[in-house]
C-alpha cells in the first residue's frame, strides 16, 4: 500500500518554483489519492471460499455484491495514510497562500514592472491610428502569480478529496461525515492528544 510522500521544508523558494509546488501535489496526489482504488483492495483481506467457476458463466458489468472493507482497517488507512497526506498538503498550500499574500522584497522583476509602469504612464496615443495601443498588460508580480496557482490548486484538491472520499466511502460503508468535516474531527482529536 502506499505511503503518503513526506512534507517538503517550507520555504518561499518552494512556492515560487512553481515546478517544485506542482510535482510535490502531483506526485503526493499520485501516491495517494490518485490510485485509491489499489489502496483500498489491498486493505481487503484475501478471499476465504475457494474460486466458484459458477460465478464466470455469465458475464457481469458490476459485481453483484462488492466486499466492503473492514472498518478497522478503512479507519487505519484514513488516519495513518490518507488524511496526514491531506494533512500535509494542506500545510504547504496554506503557506504558499501566506508566502503569495506578503510583501516579496526578493522579486527579480519588481524594478522591470516600474520601469513599464513610469513607460506606460509617459506613452501618448492615438487610438484612431492604433486602436489595440491603449491595451497594457504589465507584469503580474511573481507573488500574484503564486496566489494564482495556490487558488487553482485549492480547487483541485477539493475535487480531488470529493473523488476520494466518495471512493471510501463506497468501499468502507457510508461514512455519514463529509470529507471536510471528517478532516476536521481528526484534526481536532490528533490535537487533542498532542
Amino acid at each position: 500500500m502506499s505511503k503518503p510522500s513526506g512534507e517538503p521544508s517550507l520555504s518561499p523558494r518552494l512556492c515560487f518554483n512553481q515546478t517544485a509546488l506542482r510535482d510535490f501535489l502531483r506526485i503526493s496526489r499520485g501516491t495517494i489519492d490518485d490510485s485509491i482504488t489499489q489502496n483500498l483492495n489491498a486493505l481487503l483481506t484475501p478471499s476465504k471460499a475457494g474460486f466458484d467457476p459458477s460465478e464466470t458463466t455469465e458475464r457481469q458489468t458490476r459485481p453483484a455484491n462488492k466486499r466492503l472493507i473492514d472498518p478497522q482497517s478503512c479507519k487505519k488507512f484514513r488516519e495513518e495514510i490518507l488524511f496526514p497526506s491531506w494533512q500535509t498538503r494542506s500545510d504547504v498550500l496554506n503557506y504558499c497562500a501566506g508566502v503569495a499574500t506578503s510583501e516579496d522584497p526578493d522579486d527579480p522583476d519588481v524594478v522591470l514592472r516600474q520601469v513599464e509602469s513610469a513607460r506606460d504612464r509617459e506613452r501618448v496615443v492615438d487610438e484612431r491610428l492604433d486602436p489595440y495601443s491603449a491595451r497594457f498588460f504589465p507584469r503580474e508580480a511573481r507573488t500574484e502569480l503564486l496566489a494564482n496557482i495556490v487558488r487553482n490548486e485549492r480547487a483541485v484538491e477539493r475535487i480531488i478529496r470529493a473523488r476520494t472520499w466518495g471512493l471510501v466511502g463506497e468501499r468502507c460503508g457510508d461514512l455519514g461525515a463529509g470529507w471536510e468535516e471528517a478532516l476536521d474531527l481528526w484534526q481536532r482529536e490528533r490535537e487533542s492528544n498532542r
